[in-house]
Parts: C-alpha cells; structure tokens; sequence
C-alpha cells in the first residue's frame, strides 16, 4: 500500500463511559486475555511479584483471580523450577524454557496488534511496509521452539484445535495478516479490546457467501461497473468523479445497510464527498438512472420559486455530484445529505441531522435520546481525512454529551492518492486513517478487491458501533481507475501507477474469475449482466431525450413576487410571563445558591412582579421559557452559553456546596417542549455545522448557535457560506437556525468587536436569510419569538448582532409593558423627534449599539433638529418602513447613514444603494471609520478618539429649520 435494553434516556447521559455495561459479556474471552497478559509479565523484576502471588495461591487457591488460578493451575510446576535455590535447578527439566513461554506470547499480540503492517492491503500489489516484531526471530524463537510449545500459549480462539503454538501462530497470521488488517491495539479499554480479539478470531463476522448470494454480489459489482463505463462512454469528458478502483462501497453499504434493517434502526443519516456519490444515489438510495442521465444531457429542469422580495429564481441548484436524496424502503429510511466541495464539511452537519432524529423533544425536560434511533455514516477521502481539520473536530465531538451520537460508522474511500499529490506529500502518517487513533477508534484495513472481506469489515464494524456505540473505521484501501475527475490526465504525475492500474482487472472481472472457476457461472453469463444493463441504461437514455423533445417548454418569469408575511403576533400575557418568570427561577429545596447569583434572581422575580424593567438576557429567558409553554422545543449551545460569555445568561445554577446543577427550564410545570443548553467544544466550524444539521432534521425546534464573541465566526466561514445561506438555494434545504454574534465596538480591539456584519449583509440575498442588530431586550424577545412561530412556515437563518455593554445597560432594558403588547418593529423612529417632526433637519439612521452611543452623549440633549433612526432589521431590507419615516421628516434635508465600523464594514455598502432611492433627491451622508484593513483599533486611547469622533460629527453643523416666509 502506498503510503434488548432500554432504549429511551436523558441526553445528558448518552457519552457516558460503556464500560459498565460490557464488562458482563465474554468472561471466557476476558480470562484469555488475562492470562496472556500475565504471561507477558513474566520476565525481568516482575517475575519475583509472579512467585510470591503463586505462593498464595499454593496456601489458598481462592486467594488468587480466577484467571491467575487457571495459570497457575498449567504453569505451576514450571515455576517451582524458577524458584529452586540454585541457577541449575532452574534449568533443569524436561528442556523447558519459561523465556520461550513470555515470547510466544509476545509474538502472538505483537501479530494481533501490529499484524495489519504485514497485511495484504493494496489492491496494486504493493508489498506491506511489515513489522521486525511479526517475525519470531525477533523474539528469539525457531520453528522447533513452536513446534514444541502448547497452543494454549498463544490462546484465544485461534488456539482452538491446534496442536502447538506453531499452528496457532500460523492461524493468527492467517486472520491478522490477510486482506483485512485490524488496527485496535491503541484502545485504552481492555473491555474493548478483548470483544474485538474474540470477535476477529472467532469469525463470527466473517462472510462466507453461499453460491446464491455470490452470484448476486457479481450482479451487484456490474450494476456498479457498468453505470461507471455507460457515464463514461456516453457522457465524454464531464465529471463524475467515477467510484471505479473502490466499487465495493456499494456493497459494504448494502450490508451496513442490511445489518441496520435486522437490526431494527429506523433512520441513517450519510454524508459523503463527490467520488462515487453518483453511484452511491442510484445503487443505494435508489435515485432513478433516468434521473441522472437527465441531469447529464442538461434536461433535468426545476421550477422557478416565487420570493417575498421579487425576482425570477429562489432555487439556482447545484451540480449533479453534489445532489444529496432520500430512500425509503420499508422501515428504514437512509438520508444522503446535500454536499459541497469544500471536502468533509458535511461531516459535523450529518452528526447534527443524526443527533435530532435521535432526539425525542415533545416532553418538558431535556431531550430524550434514543442512539439507535438514527445511524450516522461518514465516507471520506483518504487526502481530506488527514488534511482537513473539520474531521478532528466532528471526532471530538463523538464523546461529548451534547453532540454524541452513539457510535458514527466511517469509511475511508482510500484512493492511496489526492488529486495529484502522493501520500507522503499530504500527510505525516502512514495510513490515512491514523488520526482516528487519537481518538481511540479502532480501525479495519481492507483490500477493496476482496469483496468478501469487505463484507466481513461491514460486519464487523457495525457490531461494534452497536456493541458499544462508539465511532469506528473502516480504511477501503483501493485506487482511482481514471484522474480526479474524468477530463484529468493523470499519467503527467503518476505514470507508474497508472500504468499498473491500466493493466489492473477490475474488482468485478476479479470476481467474475473466482466465480467461473468456482463454476458457478460461466464466461458468457458474466458477460449477458454486462450487456444487458449497458442496452438498459442506451434505452432509458433514449427514453429521456424523447420525453424532452414532447415537453412543452415552460416560457416567462415569476412576477413581482409572492405577498409579504403577515405581521407575526409575538406578545405574550403579562400575567403569563409573570407566572412563567416565577417558574423559571425556582430552585430546588435546599439548594445552596451562590450569594450573588441570589441576589441577581430575588431581582429578576421582583422587577416582573413590579412590571418593571428587564435587561437583555432576563428579555432572552422569558422568551424561552414562552416558547417552552407553547410546545417549542429549545436547543441552545456555544461557547460558555450556559452561563454566557459576559457572565449575563445563568440558565444554569450550580450548588455553591455540592456542585449539582439545576436548568429550570427543564422542570417548569408549564412547559410542553424540551430545553436542551450545551457549552460547545473550543472551536467553531464543527459546532455550527453541527447545529445547522440538527435545525435541518428538527424543524420543530427553535435552534440557537452562540459565538463567544462574534469575531471568531469566521472560523465557521465554509458552514455560514456553503449551507447556512446559500442551502436553500442550492439544495432547496430548509433551516430555521439562530446566529448569536456578540458585536460592538468598545475598545476590546480587533480580534473582540466586529462579527462581520458586511459579510453577513454581502450574502443576503433571494430572502435567504433575516439578519438583525436589535437595541433593546422587547425588540430581542419578540424577535426571538417571532423566528419560533415562523420555523415551520417560512424557515430561514436568523443572525443576529448581539450586544456586550448593552447587556446590562439601562437604555437597552425594556418595561415589561413591551413584551405584553408590542411586536418586533423592524424600525425604530425616534421616540422624541416624531413629535415635532417639521423641527428635524438631519435625519441619522444607525442600527445597533452605536445608538446609545449618540443619545447618551453630552450632545444629544441639546440636538433638537436631529432625530436618530434605528434600523433593527437589515435584512431583508425594509424599505416601506424606512420611506414612511422619510416622509414624516419633509424638512430633513440631511439623511446620513451613521456606523461604528470602517466604511468598508458595517452595513454602509449595503445600505447606501438601498437607501439613496428612497431620499427623493437628497444625498445620504456618510459618518464613521475610514476605510480600514483591521475592523478596530487596538490601542485604547485611539479608539476612544475614534468614538468621540464620529459622535461629535453627527450632531456638529446641524441646519437649522427654514423660515417661514
């Protein structure tokens, strides 16, 4: 190679250890293992400790573990002759050495752990780079000290019926070193490790076809090959990214797939990359071949989709390798999600779908998760498994209570090259699949043209997903029949290898060999499958172009769009949220309560007793705990989220003496839905993926993703840019998810003040997204509230600018009057201005925190012609509202758009072209930061200059008001 349970339980409880529960199975397994162990420690120091504790087991037999009893019970003897008082009395006896003993037992786990080196694993022939210690040389053994040993040495099923440890080595040789390399010897739980040995060694996974179904795996194999050479043929030059070099996915699928069925698993849920997905579509979930063939002649046509903003087009698409589908067959329903190029990516978004089929949230509490419920699959690549780092964090995440899964089934499809560039050049590690180790994952290496023994690593692999219900791998060791895609000349970089791979059979004309030798079919009949499928697949393609040529063609465009949305009632009874406020602050008798946070929640029930004012996060609870009552479910994650980076939010609380934690929202009386809250793992692009898969497949819930600071969510730019906005469009994939993105200059520098709202504005397009920079808690509350009414009916990304100094700021608190009637109001007159309206002469329009900036300056109670506007939704931009505002201003002759952020950030670009229309011939002025390459200052004192800056400027030289002739 080139380089029957209960099935139903808290969430909270999926990642815990499975050890308790594995510790019951394979006693017989569990004392072989030991006993070998032991063998193993019989030399140097330890062979003292080995003495003593036989001289225990001579006194009181029952002094010792049952399996140390059973080892005595054979070697015994041997180790009264050890500890005989002089060096010959040791030696003496029947030609006995106990250094041979420790060997053989070395060599034996040496060949369990590290015979996947010597197997036989490239389909091209190249030799297995081996390993010193498979050899028995190495262990200071010969064929006549084998010869001469007791197989119970080597021990283990493959121990078995042998005579001497020689015959036992050779079967282990047999079963480690063949077409399947077992690559466990890195897991830390012994548990783990003794079902696998026992597992590999027994064969109870092995496959051994009958005639039957060896001639339905010849079936199988042409559908697969001649699909790839019709395409190929027929469709000269455009891409396909063919599966031919590792056509055996399709089967391993198959029995993955056929294990889940038996097994009783409703649901998979797959991701997968470019190769081999055309295949994977029509072989395994069942896409029509007509279908595809259209996609290749250009006729597979979709309709226009009407948008709320008018245009001609919602659904743009995607290339036909990048298309994800549903099957349902039976009981079973496999889901292949969409896909980008940007390689495993999609990784994080299948284990989010996977989590939310898992997930039963109709009940108060948190969600109830059921593994077996949904099987995530990840095919990877053997360049990208390695190269990207998204992979690392989607398996880091496999343990972790809030996004484990019960065990994810991988396969690496190994082409043992990455476009162009040879393993050694992409990786540090000699497998590609070595980065799985770190994670204790154990790996199954096998020869993509042995079919049977890829069924036999399907099999295997899923007994342990479902043994355990943690990830495992299987490395499909193959090669790409053409270059990386199908119009590349791949023999300008490897001409040796392609030169192999050209003489190279492929793996169905390998096993339509075995089987005529076999004689189970013959010469013709192999090739009667080939044909009849290649004249199948002529026809249907004759089907589709003459289907096209009697289609009338659809003419013209949609019109000005679909009707705007109803306004969304979002207020809630102020009685209610009286009563909800009460039940989301009750703790626990007895509960040790930290004595500040005590003081924060006895405020927090007295302001809404007294129908005061709330602050943001207090705005952000009743929300919740609203939605809750009314039967939506919640699901809130992020970094530090249960408590909140700035220390605001305390959805959880934690005894001050014990350390046991409380979410009441999850025991609210009142509640009808699951609250779930999480802290994410340190890093971005893996929990956002994840989130946005899970807001996909749960389109009941509310999902919300929380940055620490809005800053790093660029770290997230390939899930923000490839699904979260563009998915419908692409895809016609469908998510209600929620972006918290703490945004807002205020001296913390340029890594903790900008979320990049131009790029989020710069994405907006074809009603894809609603992004909103809100500056009071009403208006985040009935926002909240209103994406939650609106998940089922008009599902679509919320990204919101969250404030930091606002959090607690008292011009961003809101009575509680505002929650009980109010709605979310796109824009915000100016509460004073709108009453002398004809006074006004400069109009500021501004959104976010910069506006308290303005009306708490020291100008602002003296600018009586200025009236200050805030824009709370940018998108989709609100134009009625803003051009009724203008109107109300007939004397403001001077309209200026106002930010914190450089004019190349922010929402100036945006604006100003969506503004300037609605001015009726005035200019809009621009007041901020200069263009800039870093979003902020780093230096305190300059960004306080900064500030006062621009705040000065918008209330210096304001025109006064005409005089009336």
């Amino acid at each position: 190679m080139r380089h029957p349970q209960a099935r139903w339980h808290a969430a909270e409880n999926l990642a815990k250890c499975p050890e308790s529960r594995c510790r019951s199975e394979s006693d017989e397994v569990g004392a072989m293992v030991n006993q070998q162990e032991a063998l193993e420690r019989l030399t140097g120091l330890n062979l003292g400790y080995i003495l003593e504790l036989y001289e225990v087991y001579r006194r009181d037999a029952t002094a010792v573990t049952p399996e140390w009893r059973a080892f005595f019970e054979q070697w015994g003897p041997h180790l009264e002759q050890l500890a005989a008082p002089s060096p010959a009395a040791a030696i003496a006896g029947p030609a006995f050495d106990f250094t041979k003993v420790a060997a053989v037992v070395q060599l034996a786990q040496r060949i369990r752990h590290r015979g996947h080196r010597a197997a036989r694993l490239d389909p091209l022939g190249s030799p297995p780079p081996g390993d010193p210690a498979l050899d028995p040389a190495y262990h200071g053994l010969t064929s006549q000290d084998l010869e001469h040993l007791p197989a119970t040495l080597v021990g283990g099923p493959a121990a078995q019926g042998a005579r001497n440890a020689a015959e036992a080595i050779e079967r282990l040789r047999e079963i480690y070193c063949g077409t399947i390399g077992y690559d466990y010897g890195h897991l830390q739980d012994r548990t783990e490790r003794e079902w696998l040995e026992e597992a590999i060694e027994s064969e109870r996974y092995r496959v051994r076809l009958s005639p039957t179904e060896k001639r339905a795996l010849l079936e199988r194999l042409t559908a697969v090959e001649v699909f790839e050479r019709f395409l190929h043929r027929t469709f000269v030059g455009q891409k396909r990214f063919s599966i031919e070099g590792t056509d055996t996915l399709v089967p391993i699928l198959d029995e993955i797939l056929r294990q889940v069925a038996e097994t009783g698993i409703p649901k998979v849920a797959m991701g997968m990359a470019h190769r081999g997905r055309l295949n994977v579509l029509a072989h395994v979930l069942g896409k029509p071949y007509e279908q595809i063939l259209a996609e290749f002649m250009g006729l597979d046509h979709r309709e226009p989709v009407a948008l709320t903003e008018g245009g001609t087009l919602g659904y743009t698409g995607d290339v036909k390798y990048h298309m994800g589908g549903i099957r349902a067959a039976g009981q079973l329903q496999v889901i292949l999600a969409h896909n980008p190029s940007h390689l495993e990516f999609v990784d994080p978004v299948v284990e989010g779908m996977a989590r939310a089929l898992q997930e039963r949230r109709d009940r108060p509490g948190a969600p109830e998760q059921d593994v077996d419920a949904c099987l995530p699959i990840l095919i990877h690549g053997d360049a990208a498994f390695p190269g990207e780092g998204i992979v690392a964090e989607t398996l880091n995440m496999s343990g972790i209570p809030g996004y484990a899964t019960g065990g994810t089934l991988h396969i690496i499809v190994n082409n043992q090259l990455g476009y162009t560039t040879e393993p050694q050049e992409g990786r540090s590690t000699f497998y590609a699949s070595d980065p799985a180790r770190g994670f204790e994952i154990p790996v199954i290496h096998v020869n993509a043209d042995d079919p049977e023994a890829c069924l036999t690593a399907a099999r295997l692999a899923f007994a342990y997903r479902q043994r355990f219900h943690k990830d495992v791998l299987i490395d499909l060791i193959g090669y790409r029949r053409w270059g990386h895609n199908e119009g590349d000349e791949p023999t300008f970089t490897q001409p040796v290898m392609y030169r192999r791979i050209a003489e190279h059979p492929t793996v169905r004309e390998l096993w339509a060999q075995r089987l005529v030798a076999e004689g189970i079919v013959t010469r013709d009949e192999a090739a009667a499958l080939e044909q009849e499928l290649f004249g199948k697949l002529q026809h249907l393609r004759q089907e589709v172009l003459t289907r096209a040529q009697r289609a009338d063609q659809v003419n013209g465009s949609i019109g000005s769009g679909a009707p705007k949305l109803p306004t969304i009632a979002t207020a809630v009874p102020l009685e209610t949220l009286k009563e909800l406020n009460r039940q989301a602050h009750t703790l626990p008798a007895g509960f040790n309560l930290n004595p500040k946070l005590r003081r924060q929640l006895q405020r927090r029930l007295e302001v809404v007793e007294r129908e005061e004012v709330i602050d943001w996060a207090h705005a952000e609870l009743l929300a919740f705990a609203s939605l809750l009552a009314e039967g939506i479910p919640i699901r809130l994650t992020g970094q530090d989220t249960i408590r909140g980076t700035f220390s605001q939010r305390h959805v959880a609380f934690y005894d001050f003496e014990t350390g046991e934690r409380v979410i009441p929202l999850q025991q609210m009386p009142a509640a009808r839905a699951s609250f779930a809250v999480y802290n994410s793992p340190l890093s971005e692009a893996g929990p956002l993926g994840f989130e946005y898969g899970y807001s996909v497949q749960a389109p009941d819930a509310l999902v919300l993703w929380e940055a620490q600071f809005g800053d790093f969510a660029n770290v997230a730019q390939v899930i923000i840019d490839q699904f979260i906005v563009s998915g419908w469009a692409k895809w016609r994939q469908r998510s209600a998810l929620v972006l918290l993105l703490p945004h807002g200059y205020e001296g913390q520098g340029p890594e903790h003040s900008s979320a990049r709202l131009e790029r989020f504005l710069q994405l907006a397009a074809e009603d894809n997204v609603r992004i909103a920079n809100c500056t009071t808690a009403a208006q985040y509350f009935h926002l909240l509230r209103r994406q939650a009414i609106l998940r089922t009916v008009d599902p679509r990304p919320l990204i919101v600018m969250t404030p930091k100094s606002l959090l607690r700021h008292p011009r961003a608190m809101s009575p509680m009057r505002e929650l009980a009637e109010g709605r979310f109001q796109p824009v915000l007159d100016d509460p004073t201005a709108r009453q002398r309206p004809d006074d006004v002469t400069r109009l500021i329009l501004c959104s976010g925190k910069v506006y308290v900036d303005l009306v708490t300056s020291q100008f602002a109670a003296t600018a009586s012609h200025v009236a200050i506007v805030r824009v709370e939704e940018l998108y989709p931009f609100p134009g009625d509202e803003l051009a009724a505002i203008l109107r109300q201003y007939p004397n403001a002759r001077d309209v200026v758009w106002l930010q914190e952020e450089p004019k190349n950030m922010g929402a100036w670009t945006y604006m100003q072209p969506r503004l300037q229309p609605l001015l009726n011939g005035r200019t809009l002025r621009y007041i901020g930061r200069p263009e800039r390459a870093s979003p902020a200052e780093g230096f305190a004192e300059m960004h306080e200059q900064e500030q006062a800056r621009i705040i000065a400027e918008a209330f210096a030289g304001v025109p006064e008001p005409a005089v009336p002739a």
